[in-house]
């Protein structure tokens, strides 16, 4: 089995940490954007993607927000994925963090599938 690379990517947005949080920390948030339906149970997300994809992903870690970071439940424990706000003071925007983690030969593929969530997330948010 092939390690994977961790993966950091910014995305500054145009809205409040609250707006934002709706969108990341919640699974009627998430639905909009990152998939076509989201449910959960305690700290079992379920995210559907069409008629038939499937992956249930858990929540290892929270602060209400700032960030959320779940793993997939058909992955290494040594990896997750992390939504994470931040402020800077400087320009006044905030930002969201993500990181992720893609075997070698996928991280561009893996970085494009990012943008491309965020790309639906500034559309459904007006962001």
């Amino acid at each position: 089995m092939m390690s994977k690379e961790k993966i950091y990517i910014e995305y500054p947005l145009k809205g409040s940490a609250s707006m934002i949080w709706r969108y990341i920390g919640t699974s009627s948030g998430l639905s909009p954007w990152f998939a076509d339906k989201v449910e959960n149970i305690d700290r079992t997300f379920t995210f559907y993607w069409g008629k038939t994809e499937k992956r249930i992903a858990h929540l290892i870690a929270q602060r209400n927000g700032v960030y959320v970071k779940f793993r997939w439940d058909d992955e290494s424990h040594n990896t997750y994925f992390e939504m994470r706000i931040t402020y800077n003071e400087l320009t006044r925007e905030h930002t969201l963090e993500v990181t992720d983690f893609a075997d070698k030969n996928e991280i561009e593929d893996q970085k494009d599938l990012w943008d491309s969530q965020i790309e639906n997330l500034r559309r459904q948010s007006g962001m």
